[in-house]
């Protein structure tokens, strides 16, 4: 690092003082001495920024992250000066150990701390890396086992979650099956199975499922606000409120449960609520994930700090940038976007190993804003995946020919004018129309009447998600006698038995 340039008076002219990287690092250092590590962070930033090949910046600047309890971000920093900046920094291997032992992933904080011991036996943290190893290590080859088996149930509830965000329900319902099978107190499992099987409409059998949780564990804040999140969707007006007043009392001391009450609020429309939670995150230097600045930015802006959910919005487009045209200040923007204007999570449904997810890909492709840059793509025509259904369903849509799928087809649309945007929840209904449809082309069973057949799947749907809604009122949605709607509903319930 370079010498501290100073402001000099010479010849009646005034130079401006130009810290260098030096001078914010000396500063930064003195604040994380002080236990000050929001402003430690912030001038060992600054430093870095000015000296981005500086490692015991970027050393220092990870130690600080690791006091915040910003884990990823240290390690994100520790990796780049290994591999770009000075491999030989070892002490790098002994902070990685401890934040993944903090992190849960048990595996990869043996690893790094049997490499600090190897690379440097007489260090100055060979003595506190001893003490971890021995903790990680208390049961000898036993617990070895257990933290990969643990670091393997960590992987499983990441890919779940992504499959729950892409909208892959049936695939994440296998894949968390699998996990509360194995561990059976799992109860972050459990929560997504239940959000799996909502947004698949099996209402019934995700309250079951809530209902178990906080049972063997009570007051489970994740369950309680899934809960919450059910009865705003299916406008259970009393019940939501009695649970909005439940989960204002709770305090929760975890950064993770205090996000999960602040998104869960600012979903049902609570965004003074929302905001006090988020805010609070904020100013802790909590750094999450896309959702966060998502939920701040709206809870922010409905709460009267316009300024500042605008600046929120910008890091919320950063990490997502396909987010944009959904700011909360744009009054046309739904409270969450569909999947339909989604290509990337188009693309994944397209290669989903459930032909229903496929070909609802493909109906999202057509009500989509990028549905010809979809359909002529390269990574369309080379999908291996695709059934001869699926590929005679694509040549209808993009050429109009004559087809058995068109009448499928038409039910969706019909589906779409009265069920948009898409989103998680609305995906259950094209799923479940998409699954018939698989079933009805193995039976042969013909499409005669589209406007009976979109009444059917909706009214089934909507009673698998306990709403109050009777044939006729569907009947006249789609413009058939309530009989018609009745005789399609029962085809439609021995289908999908």
């Amino acid at each position: 690092m370079g010498k501290d340039a100073k402001a000099r008076i010479q010849k009646g002219k005034v130079l401006s003082f130009v810290p260098t990287g030096e001078y914010y690092f000396t500063k930064g250092v003195k604040a994380y001495h002080r236990r000050d590590f929001i402003k430690a962070k912030k001038y060992l930033g600054r430093a870095l920024q000015l000296e981005p090949g500086e490692p015991m910046i970027a050393c220092q600047l990870a130690i600080v992250s690791t006091e915040l309890g910003e884990f990823e971000n240290s390690n994100r920093l520790l990796h780049l000066i290994l591999e770009e900046l000075d491999e030989e920094m070892t002490e790098c291997h002994y902070f990685l150990a401890n934040n993944y032992a903090h992190l849960g992933f048990f595996k990869d904080a043996y690893h790094h701390a049997k490499l600090y011991l190897q690379l440097d036996p007489d260090g100055d943290f060979t003595e506190d890396t001893e003490d971890l190893l021995e903790l990680l290590s208390f049961e000898g080859e036993g617990l070895e086992d257990e933290l990969y088996l643990q670091d393997d149930l960590i992987i499983k509830q990441e890919q779940a979650r992504d499959l729950l965000e892409s909208g892959y329900f049936p695939k994440a319902i296998e894949l968390l099956k699998d996990v509360v099978e194995q561990y059976p107190e799992y109860w972050s499992a459990y929560n997504n199975l239940a959000l799996a099987y909502f947004y698949l409409g099996k209402t019934e059998k995700a309250e079951a499922i809530l209902t178990d949780v906080l049972e063997r564990n009570p007051g489970n804040l994740h369950a309680l606000c899934n809960r919450l999140v059910f009865a705003h969707y299916q406008g259970q007006t009393e019940k939501a409120k009695a649970l909005i007043d439940t989960l204002k009392k709770i305090q929760p001391l975890l950064s993770e449960h205090q996000f999960k009450l602040g998104a869960t609020f600012a979903l049902v429309g609570e965004y003074e609520l929302a905001y006090l939670w988020l805010k609070k995150l904020y100013k802790h230097g909590f750094e999450g994930d896309g959702p966060f600045y998502y939920w701040l930015s709206y809870s922010a802006f409905y709460t009267g700090y316009e300024n500042f959910a605008k600046n929120i919005w910008k890091i919320a487009l950063q990490i997502n940038p396909d987010k944009e045209g959904l700011e909360p200040w744009n009054a046309s923007a739904p409270p969450t976007n569909g999947f339909e204007d989604h290509p990337g999570s188009i693309f994944q449904k397209l290669e989903s190993d459930y032909i229903e997810e496929r070909l609802f890909a493909i109906f999202l492709a057509t009500v989509s804003s990028k549905k010809d840059e979809i359909l002529s793509s390269k990574r369309l025509f080379q999908n291996q995946k695709l059934s001869p259904i699926e590929r005679e369903y694509l040549s209808y849509v993009k050429s109009g020919l004559p087809s058995v799928t068109a009448e499928a087809h038409q039910v969706a649309e019909l589906l779409y004018q009265n069920h948009q945007p898409i989103g998680m929840v609305e995906s259950g209904l094209y799923l479940m129309w998409f699954s018939a449809l698989e079933e009805m082309a193995q039976s042969g069973i013909q499409l005669k009447n589209k406007n009976g057949w979109a009444g059917a799947i909706d009214y089934v749907w909507n009673k698998l998600r306990s709403e109050k809604v009777s044939q006729l009122e569907i009947a006249e949605r789609y413009g058939v006698s309530s009989a018609t709607v009745g005789k399609y509903v029962k085809v439609i319930k021995s289908l999908l038995k």
